[in-house]
């Protein structure tokens, strides 16, 4: 995991919703750097938070939520704590049977998902229960929830490789109403991403070769991405704020950028007329790609329409510009456990 030593190991990292922030989860504590420029804004040591294993902004507010984890954790692992970092302390607690994987949040809502089902509240006002959908086993903790206007609650579905989409505006705790499903591989999900409208969202399957991007609105295919031939573990896949374009991390160590709008854009496979991939419409290639430290996992997202940042569990942080043409070149690179922190946000 690169030169960081034990008690400042990161265990998860993640972005906020509109990926100006993302959280760093230590065996140490808590961080929260803002993305450009990079800076520390929120810094929580071992005696203040313990361990945390999973952190959810709520957009840029002063509120975030944790789980404990690590070798060192405050609290157990089937609570999901609000904190309030304007009064520094604890403000909501929501406890369950069994541990949390992971925790989604928007400004009405938040998401408590554990191995084999998903809880939604109200929040952070009046939290309440609102309703508990029953899934298949989920122990990455899939589920994303659309932060712009329409609110969307995506997650693995009862089939092998289908995803569920539901409409939390629509649902009501009393009324069953049937849950859109899309099939989206052969294969157990590995990792799900939804766009800033809610409109687009993008799976891999757990063998990592492909990413499909689907309509939510009509429940097609629109573009099926290669990431590469050999199976990998995607870590992150993200869109760009409008959708133009989605990145992909993954264990082999690449970025991989797709065009999306113009995905003419993109490498075509020289083999896709031989016709030995099946049905499968024609694979598209990345536009563009750059490499961080391998087999180190990391998180990836666009800071702008021809930027990607790629945030690594080695704590270090890499941007990278591109163009149309599938050139990429390195604009920075941090350290970001080094960088020290500013009062202004």
């Amino acid at each position: 995991m690169g030169s960081t030593s034990y008690d400042k190991k990161i265990i998860n990292l993640r972005f906020n919703q509109d990926k100006s922030c993302f959280m760093c989860c230590m065996e140490n504590g808590l961080r929260i750097y803002h993305v450009e420029p990079l800076v520390e804004k929120v810094h929580y040591d071992e005696q203040s938070i313990g361990g945390v294993g999973f952190s959810e902004m709520v957009y840029r507010t002063n509120l975030f939520a944790i789980v404990s984890g690590g070798s060192r954790p405050k609290y157990a692992d089937n609570s999901a704590l609000i904190y309030d970092d304007s009064k520094k302390k604890t403000v909501l607690e929501f406890t369950f049977t069994q541990p949390v994987l992971s925790v989604r949040c928007r400004r009405d809502r938040l998401v408590a998902v554990l191995k084999n089902r998903i809880h939604i509240f109200s929040f952070p006002t009046n939290p309440q229960k609102l309703f508990t959908i029953e899934t298949r086993n989920n122990p990455l903790g899939l589920c994303e929830l659309s932060p712009g206007r329409l609110n969307l609650l995506v997650f693995p579905g009862s089939k092998m490789g289908s995803l569920q989409l539901m409409n939390l505006d629509t649902t009501e705790a009393t009324v069953s109403s049937s849950p859109a499903t899309i099939n989206a591989h052969q294969g157990e999900l590995g990792c799900i991403a939804i766009n800033q409208t809610g409109s687009l969202v993008a799976t891999a399957s757990d063998k990592g070769t492909l990413i499909r991007v689907f309509d939510t609105t009509k429940k097609t295919l629109l573009n099926e991405l290669r990431r590469g031939s050999d199976p990998a573990t995607v870590y992150c896949i993200n869109f760009s704020l409008d959708s133009d374009f989605l990145c992909c991390s993954s264990d082999k160590g690449t970025i991989h950028i797709f065009a999306l709008k113009d995905s003419h854009l993109n490498r075509r496979s020289t083999f896709s007329k031989i016709g030995f991939l099946g049905t499968y419409v024609e694979s598209q290639w990345a536009l563009a790609n750059f490499t961080v430290p391998p087999e180190c996992a990391c998180i990836c997202a666009f800071t702008s329409n021809s930027s990607v940042i790629a945030v690594c569990m080695d704590g270090t942080f890499h941007k990278y510009v591109f163009n149309m043409d599938g050139q990429c070149s390195r604009l920075s690179y941090d350290v970001f456990l080094e960088v020290c922190g500013d009062d202004e946000f």
